[in-house]
């Protein structure tokens, strides 16, 4: 059964930081050497990844469904001083403008197969040519050899089932990766894939525009 919106709002108001304050160290390693240009985190809860990204010189949109997620990653941008939009939208509904963003993420991002492939499809035909889709989430591996993550098998992805469901997109990585936690003896087991849209880069159509 698909997690309530409230659900994730009482997680959200449980903690200052549900998960951690600072960028997926994923995301950092495979991004931070790209121009900064025009982003998009969906499923950003609490905002640390599209913050980050908006302190490179992104001009960042961050989306989740959780309002609470949201006001609080809208209060730490303003504390910190730098500027990123944030909306509230489930990514079942939520239409990103094709062909606007640089840069589409998807971290943990969880959801059955036919849910996932309708989310994948949008956030490729969002990508500007040029641009660059990263995604990471707990591989299927994971629930028998890794720690943590959720506890249904069909939410869980492979990096190869991933690949595979992003046709016109260059794979450039697809690969599983690990990741140590606080407490356990083995590593977490994510997958991890990054493609390109083929094309040259349309650096003069990153003005600001709603998301």
């Amino acid at each position: 059964m698909r997690v309530r919106r409230e659900d994730w709002d009482r997680k959200y108001g449980q903690a200052e930081n549900l998960w951690s304050a600072n960028p997926n160290r994923f995301l950092v390693a495979e991004v931070e050497h790209l121009p900064p240009g025009r982003a998009l985190d969906l499923a950003c809860g609490e905002g640390q990844n599209a913050i980050w990204l908006a302190g490179l010189g992104w001009d960042v949109v961050g989306v989740d469904f959780s309002e609470v997620a949201i006001a609080k990653a809208s209060a730490r941008a303003e504390r910190e001083g730098v500027v990123a939009d944030f909306a509230v939208a489930d990514l079942l509904d939520y239409e990103p403008q094709p062909g606007a963003y640089d840069l589409v993420l998807l971290l943990y991002l969880h959801l059955p197969p036919s849910e996932r492939r309708l989310v994948l499809g949008r956030a490729s035909a969002a990508l500007a040519p040029g641009g660059t889709l990263l995604l990471v989430g707990h591989d299927l591996l994971n629930m028998t050899e890794g720690v943590g993550g959720p506890s249904d098998p069909a939410i869980h992805v492979t990096p190869g089932e991933v690949a595979g469901e992003l046709p016109g997109l260059e794979i450039e990585k697809a690969e599983r990766v690990y990741r140590d936690v606080r407490g356990e003896s083995r590593p977490a087991i994510d997958a991890l894939v990054r493609a390109r849209k083929i094309g040259i880069r349309e650096r003069g159509s990153r003005s600001r525009e709603n998301p």
